[in-house]
């Protein structure tokens, strides 16, 4: 058993506008600051479980058995390990906010739990386990989230050589910055998807594979215009942003100070916009006007990508 471990998973933004449930970005703050949770595994004569930081109180009152908890029972299922631990979560990213929340606390937990078993799982089966437990609080089953947080980058989902899904990093624009904002306002993920339609036109599916190709392809090339025509979602925000107050103002602002693009984080609440480096912070601030003006507080930061993902800090 090896003594005290603490692990950090970083904030992601899910879905990146153009790849609904398939591609996921770890954001890193350009300030410096560890934007994401932590989790410490300790050993103790029974297990312990341990809610801190600034929004624990997000999670007291949930009646739901906790992300770390259904993570280890996950874990201890898998590898057959029941040593007991001492397991803290220290909840940094506030819940319910489309910033990856429930997978940075997630991907911390089960990399940590990793760590103190002297690592007894492959990556892929890591992935697949973050990816259940996640998928407990969102309503589904994804990837989006977890892949950038265990790994880091910019993911993409795609079918491994064994028929299970995998994430393949993609490459990205060092000189653009995403601009992350969080009103102060909660929409669950699994009410998100309820507002998705249960099945697309024709025309729907060929449009969205359309733009998340051209998409992949404007980021291996360089072509700038094409990133920023594909820089949109055609199939969830159409329907989910009515959710979020502010959001057409918040979108319109943003385009008009310079973004590339502008979309919801993963489900919302939280948006981001894709700016060149220099704009970036006026992008911000019209923004986090926008959601003034829809009486919402809000919260930004300009990241970067995260390319290091979950680890020992």
């Amino acid at each position: 058993m090896s003594p005290a471990v603490r692990f950090f998973a970083p904030a992601s933004i899910g879905n990146v506008a153009a790849g609904f449930d398939l591609l996921g970005a770890a954001l890193a703050p350009l300030d410096g600051t560890l934007l994401g949770d932590f989790v410490t595994v300790e050993p103790a004569g029974t297990d312990r479980f341990v809610l801190e930081g600034a929004f624990a109180g997000m999670l007291s009152g949930d009646s739901r058995p906790n992300l770390v908890t259904r993570a280890l029972g996950l874990f201890r299922e898998r590898t057959g390990i029941s040593t007991p631990w001492a397991v803290t979560l220290d909840k940094r990213l506030p819940v319910n906010s489309g910033l990856g929340s429930s997978a940075s606390s997630v991907v911390a937990a089960l990399a940590a739990f990793q760590e103190a078993a002297g690592s007894p799982l492959e990556g892929p089966e890591l992935l697949a386990l973050a990816g259940r437990a996640e998928g407990a609080y969102s309503g589904a089953g994804h990837l989006d989230n977890v892949a950038p947080s265990l790994l880091g980058g910019l993911r993409m989902v795609v079918p491994g050589r064994d028929g299970r899904p995998t994430a393949r990093e993609l490459p990205w624009p060092r000189d653009l910055v995403f601009v992350v904002v969080h009103p102060e306002w909660q929409l669950p993920t699994a009410a998100s998807r309820a507002a998705l339609p249960g099945e697309v036109s024709l025309a729907g599916a060929v449009g969205f594979a359309g733009n998340l190709a051209g998409f992949v392809h404007a980021l291996h090339t360089g072509d700038r215009g094409l990133l920023a025509r594909c820089l949109r979602d055609p199939l969830a925000e159409p329907y989910r942003a009515p959710l979020v107050p502010g959001f057409p103002a918040a979108k319109a602002a943003a385009l008009a100070a310079g973004a590339l693009g502008f979309s919801l984080s993963g489900s919302g609440p939280s948006v981001f916009g894709v700016a060149p480096e220099g704009c970036a912070p006026v992008v911000a601030a019209a923004i986090r006007n926008a959601f003034d003006e829809a009486t919402l507080p809000s919260t930004s930061w300009l990241c970067g990508l995260d390319l290091r993902g979950a680890r020992e800090v």
